[in-house]
């Protein structure tokens, strides 16, 4: 039954999605298995019965669609249905685990209260940090957890338009930071390309509403251009008796973004918005042949370029993705960009892990998948305290570039791009990476730092006497290894603790000083050090010095001045200055500081972040840098705006791409400084084959006279491109 507290509506449109629920519902559904998931619903219905959302919807809707998006979206079964139905229960209302238990079972009390947020505490660096690692370490026992927290995070984001800003600005981040990543590294390639899309609408709305216009102006052309190219494919390969569906499919807003940033490509010039798959319908053994066959097929038709091949049927990714990727030139001399893959490969790419379990034929054998969820298995079992330090590290091993590289018997390992030696050595044995020295790289002697490609053939050096050490921290790409590396260091440091116990009382002894516990604790704050083993190791070695305990325990007068000072010298810019503010419930002065990673200028959109005893940090809002902060600090962020102040000068940077010519440079600095009366603070330009880049910093009152500049300049017929610069320090 459902309440009365819902109208009469609402009861039908409940039971409609109930209907719809079970429809999605994919994998087996006998009688047991349907009144376990309807007495979960009916069960949340009662229990959310007299809530709503923030749009005036009944709440119950929210848990509805979180386990239509596990059932539909992922293929999930019965036990994570109940769990999605469920999965705000405990956090929402006023039934218990226990309550929980006693009416589902341990299995499902276990996911919800891995679903559970966890309440803040004043010892809490970031809530948001220490709610994902707890969804992360439920990667050890069950990953249902993780997927259907990626379905709750889906549907949170499609309906984010109910929120104030300064809420979706905090959610988007997170979800763009965290989420996103997560979900593509467990194959869930669609939920991954929604949650970015749905991302960059709120962190960049002017870049997000643009590229959707001039995807829905070309739309028609570009799909009709493809299908002219498909269509003598499908003809031909009807004659070799493959049978494939071939379709256009059109690339995500925010994927599209990306490759204009990074070839750095106007929308007109880039030719990957839209693409050609072929998918195969084949037996399982004849897939690799089959999709090699279409390839040739279309080399035969279209010339290829070659050296875009990517292969990823012969070394799937770690996240189980199959797939041939070419790109060849179409008739009407454009690029096409074309994907190869079976039915199961393409059931796969679309819904990740829990396709990757349905169709893995033999439980003995370990794929990168299995190999992942080990390496992730060794951070979650790490001692780091810091729930941030834990999020950094699990995030390294989230992104999808990955290598491959062998070693001198031929096995072939996967490790993410940019890893090194080392990584590659803890990656073998914790001990063959604890005594690197260094390695052979296809026969050629390496230091242990040096970056590994796709190929390459590795021999790894080790000696009995080498010891772990701190400064490889600075070249390890991978999580996995920082984590074993971090495990070393505590293992050969724990064997300084006696001596540097006793070098400890003598210098205390010398200062008239207690070796108390407390005065260690002290001493340990002030130099960042979070064991007593590292204190110890750092009193043995020297790095921890009379002279240092003394200024901590008897400090100058002026020495925490000094501290505060520095503090405040690494959180941005030199530029600080009085701001009229509105984020509070009256206008009043702050102290800020205008951060270097992004440059604001008034009429960006911009943010801030507010900290205890700090200036307030001002970053727009779609600056790389703040989308982590955001991740971290959500509770921090101030809403910010601009007030005019036409006496204030922001620094802003330019990068203008010309062709060469006689009095180039004198037009533009005339511009600037004669025309348009800006100060210029630093120019760069390099010429190479007749073509210039210059690199333009400029002193401007906000976005209006920056645009300008870039109007005026855009006039000059040698100019060929222009964009803005956000780290005027590398200028």
């Amino acid at each position: 039954m459902i309440p009365d507290t819902y109208s009469s509506e609402e009861k039908t449109e409940i039971e409609r999605r109930h209907k719809q629920l079970i429809d999605a519902w994919q994998t087996r559904k006998e009688a047991a298995d349907l009144e376990m998931v309807d007495k979960a619903f009916y069960f949340a219905v009662e229990a959310h019965k007299n809530q709503r959302r923030r749009s005036g919807e009944p709440y119950i809707y929210h848990p509805i669609a979180v386990a239509t998006i596990a059932a539909h979206d992922i293929g999930l079964g019965r036990t994570s249905i109940v769990c999605a139905l469920l999965h705000d229960v405990v956090e929402d209302t006023a039934y218990t685990l226990d309550d929980i238990t006693e009416l589902f079972g341990e299995k499902v009390s276990r996911i919800i209260d891995g679903l559970t947020k966890i309440n803040q505490t004043e010892q809490m660096e970031s809530i948001q940090a220490e709610n994902f690692r707890k969804i992360i370490s439920s990667l050890s026992y069950d990953t249902r957890v993780v997927l259907i927290k990626l379905a709750d995070r889906l549907h949170n984001m499609r309906t984010l338009d109910s929120m104030p800003n300064h809420k979706q600005l905090k959610i988007a981040s997170e979800t763009a930071y965290m989420y996103a990543p997560l979900a593509y590294r467990l194959g869930l390639y669609a939920i991954k390309c929604e949650l970015e899309d749905l991302s960059l609408k709120y962190t960049d709305p002017a870049v997000y509403n643009s590229i959707r216009k001039r995807m829905d102006e070309v739309r028609e052309s570009r799909t009709n251009d493809l299908y002219d190219f498909i269509a003598p494919v499908t003809e031909a390969l009807k004659g070799l008796n493959i049978k494939v569906e071939a379709k256009v499919v059109e690339r995500t807003i925010n994927s599209v973004w990306k490759r204009m940033q990074e070839k750095g490509l106007s929308f007109e010039e880039l030719f990957g918005a839209y693409y050609v798959r072929f998918i195969i319908d084949c037996p399982l053994k004849e897939e690799k042949i089959e999709c090699w066959e279409t390839y040739a097929t279309l080399t035969s038709l279209y010339r290829p370029n070659t050296s875009k091949l990517k292969d990823w049927i012969s070394t799937p990714k770690v996240n189980g993705y199959e797939s041939l990727h070419a790109i060849l030139m179409g008739e009407k001399g454009v690029w096409v960009e074309v994907q190869i893959r079976s039915h199961r490969m393409e059931e796969i790419a679309e819904k990740g892990f829990a396709a990757y379990w349905k169709y893995k034929s033999d439980e003995n054998t370990e794929s990168g998948f299995d190999e992942w969820l080990k390496r992730i298995q060794t951070i979650i079992n790490s001692d780091s305290n810091s729930a941030l330090d834990f999020v950094g590290n699990f995030k390294l091993d989230l992104y999808s570039d990955e290598i491959f590289v062998f070693t001198p018997k031929g096995k072939m390992i996967s490790l993410p791009k940019g890893a090194t030696v080392l990584d590659l050595a803890y990656h073998i044995h914790t001990k063959i990476g604890n005594h690197s020295i260094a390695a052979n790289v296809n026969n050629r002697l390496v230091q242990l730092n040096k970056e590994l490609h796709t190929g390459d053939q590795v021999e790894i050096i080790t000696s009995e006497s080498q010891h772990p050490q701190e400064n490889w921290f600075e070249f390890l790409a991978t999580a996995y290894a920082k984590a074993r590396l971090k495990a070393g260091i505590k293992d050969y440091r724990k064997q300084f603790r006696e001596k540097g116990e006793t070098a400890f009382e003598q210098i205390m002894k010398k200062l008239a000083l207690e070796p108390s516990k407390a005065n260690r604790g002290i001493i340990m704050e002030n130099e960042g050090i979070s064991s007593a083993i590292d204190f110890y190791f750092l009193i043995t070695t020297g790095k921890i010095t009379e002279q240092s305990i003394r200024n901590i325990l008897k400090p100058h007068p002026s020495g925490n001045n000094i501290v505060k000072y520095l503090t405040f010298g690494l959180l941005g810019s030199d530029t600080k200055m009085k701001q009229q503010k509105t984020d509070l419930k009256q206008s009043s002065e702050f102290d800020f500081c205008v951060a270097t990673c992004c440059n604001p200028i008034p009429g960006d959109d911009v943010m801030a972040f507010s900290f205890p005893d700090e200036p307030l940090q001002i970053h727009r809002s779609n600056c790389p840098k703040a989308i982590e902060m955001m991740s971290h600090y959500g509770n921090n962020i101030v809403r910010a705006k601009w007030q005019p102040k036409s006496e204030i000068s922001f620094l802003a940077g330019l990068k203008i791409t010309a062709i060469d010519t006689m009095g180039l440079l004198n037009r533009i600095t005339d511009l600037l400084s004669n025309e348009l009366k800006l100060n210029l603070h630093a120019l760069h330009m390099v010429s190479q084959q007749n073509v210039i880049e210059a690199l333009v910093s400029i002193y401007v009152h906000n976005t209006k006279e920056l645009d300008l500049l870039v109007e005026r300049l855009s006039k000059i017929k040698e100019v060929q491109k222009i964009s803005r610069v956000e780290h005027i320090t590398d200028l």
